[in-house]
């Protein structure tokens, strides 16, 4: 079927006037679309016009358009009393409450009043797209397009095809998406789409390792800020977003993909949600807050003011110990150059998903004086180290002074397979590319669709392109054999090209 995605007249219908419908009506408005829009609640589609109106204005006085064009926008906006004036439609997208027998009903309803042309879309973040056109007469015509919030603001719309979408559809969405000048992305039917499969990736180990006691909740943060990039920690973005979002949505993902290992919440999230402990709307989450909602965190430690004797860095992670070792030059550390350490060396290892202890076991080195750097991440902006649980907190405290000797901050977490940052990005990096492996989209889709739908530094592929696929395939390999826990098992497309040694964009012909 052809549909012309340019007509002047194209006329998409919004239901729905929350804070999603509202942004849908104003983008499509503003990419010169007739806009129809209507809600349950009465008075509430006049209110988002209204809403919307005053954006418009704004921007007019700011100088981003002019006051015509801004009236001309608003006045494309019409509220109307119900689906039965949605007949004149094109495009009808629905962004109204998440449950699946209301909108089936409603869809089941809108395909008998508009023409058999007209697509149907839903906004749903969580619902599949398949399960909602199952019952239609018509779900060749049926997709998902879902908006990020706020609408204006957030540039991504993924366009989800479900199992009996036809292709002229996808094509239709894509280019009305770039029409409301958003950067849209193609993707088939799955839980969590793109965007909320690999933020699970991000909240959800930083939770599994907080849980074990690895690390706090401030910690967790300004590592993945520091050493990861992220413009916000996991727990600081999950007090934002708040437990009553992150929580259910995890466990819809969970539940919808039959408990995949990966996708596995945590009860350090599902406690607090429980109790009512959401984040910032209810005052306490993971922080507490003062009375200017700012979250009360203790101030770091001061970094111990000692130095070792000596110290000898493991030659068994080879670019671990070129980067150690570099650094330690420069901070004029007094270095051991030995096949094996001295009596009374500090003796540093760097590890790639493995723990301090298994290092030390495994590499017959004295638990007692072994810390573990992770070198990974650039040693620029902050450090993380642990020691053993035998380690002796004399040796600990002269690694930490030691690396901290630059002015650099160092993080010091308990023992754990992969530290913070490497456990957390490699899941990332995982996850996508499981998404990229059940051709659920492209590599370089996932990747767009994650930096624009989260502002993560990098996507997945780009994440493990640069930290490099075959490091990234053994901090989850080491992780896997130490937990034996089948989250941490590498997905056969990074598996693969780890292999090869190419990259993780690297399609299939």
């Amino acid at each position: 079927m052809q549909f012309d995605a340019t007509r002047s007249d194209l006329t998409v219908g919004v239901i729905g006037a929350g804070a999603m419908g509202r942004g849908i009506a104003q983008v499509a408005a503003a990419g010169n679309m007739q806009v129809l829009i209507t809600d349950s609640r009465a008075g509430a589609a006049q209110e988002a016009r209204d809403f919307v109106d005053k954006l418009f204005v704004r921007a007019a006085e700011k100088g981003s358009m002019t006051k015509d064009a801004a009236a001309a926008a608003t006045a494309r906006i019409k509220v109307v009393s119900g689906l039965a004036e949605f007949k004149p439609c094109h495009l009808v997208v629905e962004a109204i409450i998440e449950d699946l027998e209301v909108k089936r009903a409603l869809f089941a309803e809108l395909e008998n009043i508009v023409a058999p042309d007209c697509i149907l879309a839903s906004n749903t973040s969580s619902l599949s797209i398949t399960t909602i056109a199952a019952k239609l007469k018509t779900p060749q015509r049926f997709a998902g397009m879902h908006f990020f919030n706020p609408v204006p603001l957030m540039k991504l719309v993924e366009v989800i095809a479900g199992l009996r979408t036809e292709s002229w559809v996808i094509e239709a969405l894509m280019a009305i998406g770039r029409r409301m000048t958003r950067e849209p992305v193609s993707l088939t039917d799955a839980p969590g789409f793109l965007v909320n499969q690999v933020g699970r990736g991000f909240t959800l180990e930083a939770s599994h390792l907080a849980y074990e006691g690895v690390s706090n909740f401030p910690d967790v943060d300004r590592v993945m800020r520091d050493v990861g990039g992220f413009r916000m920690g996991p727990f600081e973005l999950m007090e934002l977003t708040g437990l009553d979002v992150t929580q259910p949505a995890s466990e819809a993902v969970y539940t919808q993909f039959f408990h995949e290992p990966r996708y596995r919440p945590n009860l350090i999230m599902r406690s607090r949600y429980d109790a009512g402990v959401l984040g910032r709307k209810t005052k306490k989450g993971f922080y507490e807050y003062d009375a200017e909602m700012k979250p009360i965190v203790a101030a770091e430690p001061a970094a111990p003011k000692a130095w070792p004797a000596s110290v000898w860095v493991s030659p068994a992670e080879a670019s671990g110990h070129a980067a150690l070792t570099e650094l330690l030059k420069k901070l004029g550390a007094p270095l051991e150059t030995g096949a094996r350490p001295g009596a009374a060396a500090l003796i540093l290892v760097t590890p790639l998903g493995e723990d301090a202890t298994t290092c030390a076991v495994e590499q017959e080195l004295d638990p007692k004086r072994t810390v573990a750097v992770d070198t990974l991440f650039p040693l620029v902006k902050r450090r993380t180290i642990m020691g053993t649980p035998v380690t002796d907190p004399v040796f600990r405290d002269a690694a930490h002074g030691l690396l901290a000797s630059d002015g650099v901050p160092v993080t010091v977490c308990r023992d754990s397979p992969g530290f913070i940052a490497q456990r957390i990005v490699a899941m990332i990096v995982n996850i996508g590319c499981s998404i990229a492996q059940s051709r659920t989209a492209q590599p370089a889709d996932i990747d767009k669709a994650v930096t624009l739908g989260l502002n993560y530094p990098n996507g997945p592929f780009k994440f493990g392109d640069v930290l490099g696929a075959g490091r990234v395939h053994q901090v989850l390999s080491s992780m896997y054999r130490i937990y034996g826990d089948p989250r941490y098992r590498p997905n056969i497309w990074l598996a693969r090209r780890a292999k090869l040694g190419v990259s993780l964009l690297t399609t299939e012909p």
